[in-house]
């Protein structure tokens, strides 16, 4: 659990981190919307094409080398970055770290999801989702106060260098076990493998592709939202960390909030607010703005614990790390295309028409929950009779 928390912490902390350094990029290279969505997509489709080829290295790797190795070279692509100044070789770098970061969250969510069995593995992924945000505050916040006395450059460096310090941790710390899929499981395509692809799994994979490309579309272009209302851009490290502390308290409760009330009523509420608050934005002075950050922040990152939490549920314990490769992929997949879809919208009608359509996107995810909710009742229903 520690070890799995601690990767999180990392790589999302990595992740996210290019949020910060997009606004930096476009005005160093003098980027068009579309160019800065496409460095998000490049790491982001790197990280979603590898999910499954990373989760089968596991099985004969072990999770322990995998982590430390995706890690160390997740970090190192800060390091590369650093050194280069032409777009084109960032955005190699970034690729190159997009396949550092693809190995963390299957292999982690299956650890985790292993450990603690039953009702206990929806609250265990929650908690293991809240380490994830933690690091979403914790390095852009770091960042941000770094800018303010070293050049980007430098940044970056320091970044790396802590990176590398979690990989060799991961190393010494992380048990030497192995994560263990029976191949047959995954590849029959009858009995338990065949479940695996059922309606409920796949209306799942549709709420958790919407959630995504719209999250993704929000953070990526919420830094020229931001600096459009007057912030300097070397705070824009800060006004995320409002919204990704609101996200870690989302991502804590609602893993929770998923138990007592269910996903239906879960996922209407998280997406209908973050709606609201993405409509609610716009109009906003820059103080107002940065006061409902943290509350949207809350709503835009609730619905993923839900979503993960489910993912056990709709799938036989053997095979569950097969499942949410699959889950990553998607989610992370439609995640590395809204960067340049939206930019490209952004481009050609303003950074509020682009909020609009991410606002009206949202609510896609209550029609396909509350078909979710349907199956697993029809399927209830059936195994009753």
């Amino acid at each position: 659990m520690i070890v799995a928390c601690m990767a999180h912490v990392m790589h999302d902390g990595l992740t996210d981190l290019l949020y910060v350094m997009l606004p930096i990029w476009q005005r160093e290279f003098g980027l068009s919307l579309a160019a800065v969505g496409l460095l998000r997509s490049l790491y982001s489709g790197a990280m979603a094409a590898f999910q499954l080829p990373s989760s089968m290295a596991a099985e004969r790797l072990g999770a322990r080398t995998m982590l430390v190795t995706g890690t160390a070279l997740a970090a190192l692509c800060y390091a590369v970055a650093s050194t280069r100044s032409t777009y084109v070789a960032i955005a190699a770098a970034l690729f190159v770290g997009g396949l550092g970061a693809s190995v963390q969250h299957p292999i982690a969510s299956n650890l985790i999801a292993q450990a603690f069995e039953g009702a206990r593995s929806r609250a265990a992924l929650g908690t293991y989702n809240f380490a994830g945000d933690v690091g979403k505050m914790a390095i852009p916040a770091l960042v941000a106060a770094l800018l303010i006395v070293m050049p980007w450059r430098s940044v970056l460096l320091v970044v790396a260098f802590i990176g590398l310090c979690v990989a060799a941790a991961i190393l010494i710390f992380s048990p030497r076990a192995r994560v263990v899929v029976e191949r047959g499981d995954v590849k029959s395509s009858g009995g338990a493998a065949g479940r695996t692809f059922t309606t409920g799994f796949a209306l799942l994979l549709a709420i958790g592709a919407v959630d995504s490309a719209t999250r993704t579309g929000f953070l990526t272009f919420l830094p020229f939202v931001m600096t459009g209302k007057g912030l300097p851009v070397q705070s824009v490290g800060f006004a995320l960390t409002l919204i990704f502390a609101g996200g870690a308290a989302g991502k804590f409760v609602c893993g929770f909030l998923g138990d007592r009330i269910g996903v239906l009523a879960t996922v209407c509420i998280t997406e209908g607010l973050t709606a609201l608050g993405i409509f609610a934005l716009l109009p906003l002075h820059l103080g107002a703005t940065l006061a409902i950050l943290p509350i949207l922040g809350i709503a835009l990152n609730g619905t993923s614990s839900v979503l993960y939490g489910t993912v056990p549920e709709l799938v036989a314990p053997r095979q569950r790390q097969h499942a949410f490769s699959i889950f990553y992929t998607v989610g992370i997949g439609s995640s590395s295309l809204s960067p340049v879809v939206f930019g490209a919208l952004s481009d050609a009608h303003g950074i509020p028409a682009l909020m609009i359509a991410v606002a009206a996107l949202v609510l896609l995810t209550i029609p396909l929950a509350i078909g979710l909710q349907m199956t697993q009742i029809a399927r209830r229903g059936d195994a009753f009779e």
